[in-house]
């Protein structure tokens, strides 16, 4: 045992009557990456939330490097050297502070810092701690409110703070599911030093290419117990499998193309960006459409383009072959287009809201008489979405900000289920959701299509595309550079596609 290795005896965890973490027991090796595997609602989040101070209410003990720590509040986590990046961004995010103060909150909670001093006495130790992630960010840019970055950057605003206060733990919760290729590369050269620095790393992530290449070592939490650990090089077959059964392996293999013969969306020379080239786009009913690019590369534009969240700088649209040019995303809803949006709890849910009212919010007339609402029959919707995507909740009336990532994405995904889509966008849909979860919002995409309606996922996952979609679409730069059927390409090919530059 080194002396900086952390050892989990018998983690114990239960919500109501509902065990959660039934007797963890595992060892986070000092200067090694160790995995985190587990299906949606496993218990991984429970875990980190354990290891956080988050829940002080645990059984079981944790030890660094033989020594017991008390793990009653965040900052008691803190004070032991456990950092954590957690899932959800917007935890770690102070809104209307500046980027600065928010590089430097810990440093001006603790008092290192004074409460009343000036922003411009900040932007020195705010560029230091930026610098843990080589981010060359400006002192106008410091200056800026937090609200204004986007989710890639309040990512790598997290991950900086937590790396500048040189942690003996550092736990890493679906850390990429923001950034593009080139700050995931960057991040994985700072996860390299830091290990070989000693620090013992536990790195939570459903993308297992990411795992294959940076883990040491892997656990597999399943209902709450240790199923099984592995040393590199790993066996993925016996690792998936004690994730998720060997029924959903053998579901996940069956897999057969569909495709449509009929149009559903008609694109006519649809301009993304001024310097890009318009192209035109049929979506087909009765398939599934990936359209898959790197960040910036138009895909969000082009969902809500068609979700009249944004206007096209130019081109016409038609939906079953009549016009189609919704000005709100009201419009688009009374056609039934739905969007299921890129960041789910910025713009899919609302904090402290139960699932029931998550999932009535956009068709409340179906739920009401008159101005009535009835709650009966909310509540039973949120049942039957729970049960009909393998929801884990103890019920429809519990806080959707309280489920996993996986489980809030298969509540949003139900939602609009419930509206039969006739054109069903999904943005980034497997964003932080393990591959049991993304197994089950597969299934009901292919569901839609199946039952003669369009749908498009919008990916920057070439894997994630390839698990879903009938056809891809390669976007690059606002244009459509690739078009074909799964069956007519390969993953080398896209990946080709993709990197091309304008």
């Amino acid at each position: 045992m080194n002396q900086g290795d952390v050892e989990i005896h018998d983690i114990t965890m239960s919500f109501a009557s509902n065990p959660v973490l039934r007797g963890v027991d595992m060892v986070i090796p000092q200067g090694k990456v160790s995995a985190l595997l587990g299906a949606n609602g496993a218990g991984k989040s429970t875990l980190i939330k354990v290891l956080s101070g988050v829940y002080p209410q645990h059984g079981g003990s944790v030890q660094i490097g033989g020594e017991p720590i008390h793990l009653g509040t965040p900052a008691d986590s803190r004070s032991a050297g456990i950092e954590t990046v957690h899932q959800r961004i917007d935890e770690g995010i102070i809104p209307g502070l500046s980027i600065a103060e928010n590089l430097l909150f810990e440093q001006i909670v603790s008092g290192k810092i004074r409460k009343v001093a000036s922003l411009r006495s900040m932007l020195k130790p705010a560029r230091e701690v930026a610098q843990a992630l080589q981010l060359d960010w400006s002192d106008s840019f410091l200056r800026k409110d937090v609200f204004e970055l986007g989710i890639a950057d309040k990512q790598m605003l997290t991950l900086a703070r937590a790396l500048s206060r040189y942690p003996k733990l550092l736990i890493l919760d679906e850390p990429t599911s923001a950034l593009s290729q080139a700050e995931v590369d960057r991040l994985f050269e700072v996860i390299r030093r830091l290990r070989d620095r000693g620090v013992a790393i536990l790195y939570v992530s459903h993308r297992l290419g990411e795992i294959e290449s940076l883990a040491d070592n892997l656990v597999v939490l399943r209902d709450g117990a240790i199923l099984g650990e592995q040393q590199a090089p790993f066996d993925w077959d016996v690792a998936l499998t004690h994730m998720l059964g060997e029924q959903a392996i053998r579901e996940m293999a069956d897999f057969q193309e569909k495709r449509g013969s009929e149009l559903c969306l008609s694109m006519k020379s649809i301009k993304l960006f001024q310097r890009s080239e318009p192209f035109d786009l049929g979506v087909n009913k009765g398939e599934v459409l990936g359209v898959v690019g790197l960040l910036g590369s138009g895909k969000s534009e082009l969902a809500r383009g068609i979700y009249g969240a944004d206007k096209f700088l130019d081109g016409s649209m038609e939906l079953g072959g009549a016009a189609f040019q919704p000005s709100t995303p009201a419009a688009a809803i009374k056609k039934k287009v739905y969007l299921i949006p890129e960041d789910r709890a910025a713009e899919s849910m609302l904090p402290g809201w139960s699932i029931a009212r998550t999932v009535s919010l956009p068709f409340l007339n179906q739920f009401s008489s008159g101005f009535v609402l009835s709650f009966t029959a909310e509540r039973g919707e949120g049942q039957r979405i729970i049960d009909d995507l393998g929801v884990v909740a103890t019920g429809p009336d519990q806080d959707v900000d309280a489920l996993s990532g996986g489980n809030q994405q298969k509540i949003v995904v139900g939602r609009w289920l419930q509206g039969n889509p006739q054109l069903l966008l999904l943005d980034e849909p497997f964003r932080g959701v393990d591959i049991g979860a993304r197994r089950e919002i597969s299934r009901k995409a292919r569901s839609v299509a199946g039952e003669g309606n369009a749908v498009m996922v919008l990916t920057s996952d070439i894997d994630e595309a390839l698990e879903v979609a009938d056809r891809i679409l390669v976007l690059v730069d606002g244009e459509a550079r690739f078009d074909s059927y799964v069956s007519q390409t390969s993953r080398e090919q896209i990946l080709s596609k993709m990197s091309e530059v304008a």
